[in-house]
């Protein structure tokens, strides 16, 4: 992690070289959690289950935060055996879906009147809906919904924060007259109104302990998840017992013993007849309590928390823990003083008694950022999944990044209080035809704004503010051969285990683009039985056939249109570019020139693989992973052409190609491109392979002109594997050699990725 807020760089260090020699527990930590998750090899399998209603904040904002599809929160099915599933939306509305299928079942909005609002704060609107467990009779549910406007002079709150409110969150009590109707009728009454100075980190989540039987004390009590209202960076809310803020609740809808009288306090809460505490008070310590859930198995109650720095947390909740903000975040000793670091604890920390996370990650800021603006991650508490469908998922906590849309699992048998957090593992996705996906592909945006839901069977769906969607979890694959941060910008991949149905003479794409390529001349027998790496079964064989006779029956691969391959359109105007895959070298390279009448004649390249550009004659590339001759020195090369029919650069690895690419090894060869800063690189087996650039000055024309640079806007007209020509019409360089996992992807990945790409099938 870098390190924050830096500030004149003199004075610091001459007050360093003055002050006496700081503590451990006085220096920032760069790195809190170094512990990165693990690849799970797990693809979650997300199959549609219904779009619902556009829907826009009143009046209409600025905020493209807000400005969704649909600000969709939950998604839970109704206590009553019907199968109806429940869905509210920050914008007012609560549905019931069914067989695919959404009804408007109450406005919640229009419903409470005029001061109801929406239209500032993440939060803000109606947050959150429960039903009680025997809402089959009784006909009652609850909801939290915000309002300011006149209510703000009018309505006066039960709790205020100190300082002047600008919003009030309400809890309250529905009754359906008739339970079983498609829309609500019947009654409704306040049983809480809390104020707060900050337009974020209300009420969340409400809800029920689904594992309480009927004759047990939890049984009916509703968990009230209350935000510190953005005061906890400044003031002691989370802390003091005598506020709501920063706090879980849970009260008893049935009693009316509470200060206000409008709801019961339960006689085991931890904080009853403590002097200057909120008997309502289950747990504290706070700062945006997110989302809750409860293992239906071991029963224990698991939070998601937002940080405010760079610690996202996942808690196991017990009554009267404290969770140490604004002290703390997650694991570390949060300063109000420094908003910008996080420091370790202290070693007297144990007389605290602070609670920690059993789960956690870290980020940083978007570069460019100051450290206290919105870290573009926010952590979506989940569920452990206890369905019988999915035996891959078994006791595994699911839960995910809100914002970016990563997705995680930890094993709950590993989350323990007081022990190491436990280890943290991301899962990949796949739509219903197998194709990877990232959730922002699935959401069709960067900012995802993720949810989890599940029914009464344990299933997992998954839900996206985005673009209104909801998808079922319906089942897994195994994907241990693509690096999850990949998924998104993996245009073409081939393992040539995945010949297309009814021609097994070409290979489907197992990416995004789902671009067949064919496997030229070879056909099916091009495929072979040696894959590169424990769990792949198949390469591709490219070759040269008959040194000794000119014409074009090299075995090669590739797709090829004069027009342009308009399902390689992620190319068009393409910022960046990779090219990457397994190859081993098979036979004696280069191959004898058959166009020659010489037959000492050698071609003077290797051919790799590449991307074609938009005016190629099937040897004009744009982006090429190839071996071709430096002043007369065969070299591992990445050469790019960024503007069609112009001049091209290369980068010309420094060491010896027969050193990189031995006989009969396989190697783990990648080549990245930015059209944007001119900028090549080479990796071999997860390393930057040392190089140089071979063209003078500046062929790609990035320093002409205002940036940002792209490669020309037209479609490539294909890509060409282990030779030129993919259009067959001539033989040229051909590679005695095979391939395996081969990627083309639209950005040009970090090194640690690359190596990460690597380590994954390596380990494979």
């Amino acid at each position: 992690m870098r390190p924050r807020c830096l500030i004149a760089t003199v004075p610091l260090v001459l007050s360093a070289l003055l002050a006496p020699p700081a503590l451990a527990d006085d220096l920032p930590v760069i790195d809190p959690i170094p512990e990165k998750p693990i690849t799970s090899g797990i693809a979650l399998v997300l199959d549609e289950v219904i779009t619902m209603p556009r829907s826009e904040p009143a009046p209409p904002v600025t905020d493209a935060r807000l400005r969704r599809h649909a600000r969709i929160n939950h998604f839970g099915e109704l206590p009553d055996s019907s199968g109806r599933m429940y869905v509210p939306d920050l914008n007012g509305k609560l549905y019931l879906v069914k067989a695919g299928r959404s009804a408007e079942y109450l406005d919640v909005g229009a419903a409470t009147g005029p001061d109801f609002f929406n239209n500032k704060g993440m939060g803000s609107g109606f947050g959150f809906v429960a039903f009680h467990p025997d809402f089959a009779r009784n006909g009652r549910f609850y909801t939290t919904h915000t309002e300011a406007r006149d209510a703000l002079t009018t309505k006066p709150a039960d709790y205020d924060q100190p300082g002047t409110i600008v919003i009030q969150s309400v809890l309250t009590e529905w009754t359906a007259t008739d339970p079983k109707a498609a829309a609500f009728s019947g009654t409704r009454r306040e049983m809480l109104r809390v104020g707060f100075t900050g337009f974020t980190h209300a009420i969340q989540q409400i809800d029920f302990n689904p594992t309480a039987l009927r004759h047990q004390e939890d049984y009916g009590k509703l968990y009230v998840a209350v935000g510190d209202g953005g005061r906890g960076i400044s003031s002691n809310d989370p802390q003091n017992l005598a506020l709501p803020h920063g706090k879980m609740l849970r009260i008893d809808p049935a009693g009316r013993d509470s200060a206000n009288g409008k709801y019961g306090i339960p006689v085991r809460n931890p904080f009853v007849g403590k002097p200057g505490a909120m008997g309502e008070v289950y747990a504290y310590g706070f700062r945006d309590p997110h989302r809750f859930s409860w293992d239906t198995v071991t029963r224990r109650m698991y939070l998601g928390s937002i940080g405010e720095h760079e610690i996202e947390s996942v808690y196991e909740v017990r009554a009267g823990d404290n969770f140490g903000w604004s002290d703390r975040e997650g694991p570390f000793v949060y300063k109000r003083t420094d908003r910008c670091n996080l420091y370790r604890l202290p070693d007297n920390d144990a007389q605290f008694g602070y609670v920690y996370p059993v789960a956690a990650y870290d980020h940083d800021p978007p570069p460019g950022f100051p450290c206290t603006a919105d870290s573009g991650h926010a952590v979506a508490g989940g569920f452990v999944y206890r369905g019988s469908r999915i035996p891959e998922l078994g006791g595994k906590y699911v839960f995910g990044d809100l914002v970016d849309g990563k997705l995680f699992y930890t094993n709950a048998a590993e989350m323990r209080r007081g022990g190491k957090l436990a280890p943290l593992h991301q899962l990949s996705v796949t739509d219903s035809s197998g194709r990877p996906m990232t959730m922002q592909d699935m959401a069709g945006d960067r900012r995802t704004d993720i949810r989890f839901g599940t029914n009464n069977a344990g299933d997992l769906f998954v839900l996206a503010k985005a673009n209104g969607k909801i998808w079922k979890v319906t089942g897994t694959r195994p994907l241990p051969d693509v690096y999850p941060s990949l998924a998104g910008n993996l245009v073409a991949r081939y393992d040539f285990e995945h010949p297309v149905a009814g021609n097994p003479a070409k290979e489907a794409d197992t990416g995004r683009s789902g671009t067949p390529i064919d496997l030229v001349n070879g056909g099916e027998q091009a495929r072979v039985a040696d894959g590169a790496y424990r769990g792949s079964q198949y390469s591709l064989q490219t070759k040269q056939v008959n040194p000794l006779t000119p014409g074009n029956d090299d075995w090669k691969a590739g797709t090829y249109s004069a027009t342009g391959v308009a399902s390689l359109r992620a190319f068009n105007s393409a910022r960046q570019t990779t090219v990457m895959g397994w190859v081993k070298m098979t036979g004696p390279n280069p191959s004898p020139n058959s166009n020659s009448a010489n037959p000492g004649d050698f071609y003077g390249a290797i051919g790799i693989a590449g991307v074609l550009t938009g005016n190629s004659d099937g040897h004009a590339v744009r982006a090429l992973l190839e071996l071709i001759e430096v002043d007369g020195v065969m070299k591992v090369v990445a050469l790019g052409r960024r503007i069609d029919g112009s001049a091209s650069q290369t980068f010309a690895a420094t060491e010896d190609w027969r050193t990189i690419l031995p006989r009969d090894q396989w190697v783990f060869l990648a080549a990245t491109f930015d059209f944007n800063t001119g900028k090549m690189a080479l990796y071999k087996n997860g390393k930057a392979l040392p190089g140089s650039y071979v063209v003078a000055g500046d062929p790609w024309g990035v320093g002409t002109g205002q940036g940002p640079y792209a490669a020309s806007p037209t479609d490539p007209r294909g890509f060409k594997i282990g030779g030129s020509f993919p259009q067959d019409t001539r033989e040229g360089n051909p590679c005695d050699c095979r391939f395996d996992n081969l990627m083309f992807l639209d950005r040009a990945l970090e090194p640690w990725e690359i190596h990460s790409q690597y380590a994954v099938t390596s380990s494979s």
